[in-house]
């Protein structure tokens, strides 16, 4: 497998960002990050998908969007569409014929920033997503860092202070959105996560306080999506999108929160006697398996099945943990960091099911 760093949910200019196509490029070249998706608000930008190079360094840029009903009061149910290759906002009206048109067009389809706050100190709405009949979804956004910064900025001395010191904010995922997610695994649903940044880099001013809320390469060095690819990209754009959409569309992914530590090189397998699955894979239980994990630094490691966490240690880099139960297993991974603790890795779960030899229900 190959590792990846891919990062989205970005505004440009084209909607309310205040970054060109080209400076957010840079930005993400300063981050060492290889592939970026921009998502502007109900528009699907053309014409600027493609490698850009500078310094013998390169990023794939490409273009989704970000679309919701605009006519709707209050504002809900934002969708993180990928992949359709063309407009899709005409359909935002309806949540479920939204999603079923993304899919038709063999797009991807995330419910952005599911669980969230409003933030009244500067006069930001909750921008939930609220019509949960909808079926059909790719997954998940599970943490999003503009979302974040409503949650833990109650306060306006809160408020300056993560926006001054944007290190010290982010602490993992919404509660809520981790308990909505493994819900909907426990049920048997397959579900991806990923991680957006929700990268505005907006201008605030508070009398002579001037300040960028999150510049582009701060997002892009925080919270990443790391995905693993069955082949190298190419440099070809159509070959590599395919890679791509294709790592996002199986959940052959993981979250993580790498400005504590780099992440890269994480390992989360099960293994039988006759496979090995690994993110977003299935592996069918017979007699036994055998979870696997590898850790790039030693930190706070869990293992979940269904939501319930069935193993937990403070501190180690590797687990090898026997497994007999069938369900949806996923890790998180939690670091100190500037003296608090916060989350780091978030996998995309492996799917154990009943084995053909008298496994377990």
């Amino acid at each position: 497998m190959k590792e990846i760093l891919c990062n989205f949910h970005i505004h440009s200019t084209y909607s309310d960002g205040s970054g060109t196509y080209s400076s957010i490029a840079s930005a993400a070249l300063q981050a060492n990050v290889d592939v970026i998706i921009l998502t502007d608000h109900n528009v699907w930008v053309k014409g600027y998908e493609g490698y850009v190079q500078q310094n013998g360094r390169k990023v794939l840029v490409l273009t989704g969007e970000e679309v919701h009903n605009q006519d709707r009061e209050p504002q809900k149910n934002h969708l993180l569409v990928f992949g359709a290759e063309s407009e899709v906002a005409t359909y935002a009206s309806d949540p479920q014929q939204l999603i079923n048109e993304v899919a038709r067009r063999g797009g991807l389809a995330f419910l952005a920033h599911p669980d969230e706050m409003d933030l009244p100190i500067v006069h930001e709405d909750d921008i939930s997503w609220v019509d949960w009949q909808v079926k059909g979804f790719t997954g998940f956004e599970l943490w999003n860092q503009l979302s974040e910064l409503k949650t833990v900025s109650r306060t306006l001395p809160q408020l300056l202070t993560n926006v001054f010191f944007p290190e010290k904010m982010s602490v993992g995922p919404n509660p809520a959105t981790l308990a909505r997610w493994d819900q909907y695994l426990a049920a048997g649903q397959h579900l991806n996560a990923v991680g957006g940044v929700d990268a505005h880099a907006l201008h605030f001013n508070l009398g002579p306080l001037k300040k960028i809320i999150f510049p582009y390469e701060f997002h892009f060095s925080s919270i990443t999506n790391h995905l693993l690819l069955t082949e190298e990209l190419n440099g070809n754009l159509e070959h590599d999108k395919k890679l791509i959409y294709t790592a996002l569309r199986t959940g052959a992914s993981f979250v993580a929160y790498d400005l504590p530590a780099p992440s890269r090189g994480f390992s989360f397998t099960i293994s039988n006697d006759e496979a090995i699955a690994s993110l977003g894979e299935s592996l069918a239980l017979s007699r036994g398996a055998t979870v696997q994990v590898s850790l790039p630094a030693a930190a706070e490691l869990a293992l979940i099945r269904d939501g319930k966490t069935i193993y937990q240690s403070t501190a180690m880099d590797h687990l090898a943990y026997p497994i007999t139960e069938p369900g949806a297993y996923r890790v998180e991974a939690h670091l100190d960091f500037q003296g608090q603790r916060r989350g780091w890795i978030f996998s995309n779960p492996i799917y154990v099911m009943k084995g053909k030899n008298g496994g377990n229900q």
